[in-house]
């Protein structure tokens, strides 16, 4: 090659035999006669072998979840992240090993349908979704032409749709009120249920709320930006009645930590199943 004597080996006898070495060779000469040098496309055909182990879907989804996870303001929460990654997990035993670039769409169904057939329609349906972002992860890192998933809209059965109980009429607002200021369970819950009509948060972010993010002076409360759905700092103006019932939460819980901590440990906050029991205990 470049008027240099080289040497390639074509592999070790037994193992290799000699017919195999005979046709090894011809493809060598083929590969000289082309202008390519065989030692040096041996070379590329194990850094192409090395990059199939690596490019795994299993992998990609990794590195997927990985960048997610720290995409600035567009950051997963702790929860999606572990609800995501669990989902991918689903796909591991059968298309997991398989190179991102040889998976085809009926591969991905398949895998899907798994899911589908065991009645986790809207698991199924999130499942594909989050298979379609790593396959565009993949293609918009150079390790993939197209997103195999493209042509799968419609193949799965549509989950029915909860509607979950709501109270919509202002005279049965005044009843829950009522029935709040009724409520003889324990009282730091009671004092829980009746703030939560005064600041309209996520319940996770009531009990998570912390005394260091509320100034009672400046009546506000800020809910840092981790804490969001939007990746944004959320102020809570709080009205006198509010400030009235986190008075009353001080003298219990504060002037650090968790407002509403769990009744076991002051470390953790309290149970997100507590209000949801206190509510079904007033009916």
């Amino acid at each position: 090659m470049d008027g240099k004597e080289k040497k390639l080996a074509l592999g070790t006898y037994p193992s290799v035999s000699l017919g195999d070495a005979r046709r090894r060779r011809d493809e060598a000469r083929e590969l000289i006669a082309s202008g390519k040098d065989p030692a040096r496309e041996k070379q590329r055909e194990k850094v192409r072998s090395l990059l199939q182990v690596e490019n795994t879907f299993a992998a990609l989804a990794a590195e997927y979840c990985d960048k997610r996870k720290r995409d600035g303001q567009k950051a997963w929460a702790a929860g999606t992240a572990n609800r995501s990654e669990y989902l991918l997990s689903l796909l591991n035993t059968s298309i997991g090993r398989l190179p991102i670039d040889q998976i085809e769409p009926a591969d991905v169904l398949g895998a899907i349908r798994r899911i589908e057939a065991k009645g986790k329609l809207e698991s199924a349906r999130r499942t594909l979704q989050l298979a379609g972002a790593v396959f565009r992860y993949a293609v918009a890192t150079a390790r993939l032409r197209s997103d195999p998933t493209r042509d799968l809209k419609g193949a799965l059965t549509a989950p029915s749709v909860t509607h979950y109980g709501a109270i919509t009429e202002p005279k049965r607002v005044g009843e829950l009120l009522r029935a709040i200021d009724g409520y003889e369970g324990q009282g730091l819950t009671k004092l829980a249920l009746q703030l939560a009509p005064h600041v309209f948060v996520r319940p996770g972010e009531l009990r998570q709320a912390r005394w260091e993010e509320i100034d009672l002076d400046a009546a506000l409360w800020t809910i840092p930006a981790e804490k969001t759905k939007m990746r944004k700092p959320h102020r809570v103006p709080l009205s006198r009645q509010a400030l009235a019932v986190l008075m009353e939460v001080r003298g219990a819980t504060g002037p650090a930590g968790f407002v509403f901590p769990s009744i076991r440990t002051r470390t953790r906050p309290m149970s997100e199943n507590t209000i949801n029991a206190a509510l079904r205990r007033l009916g």
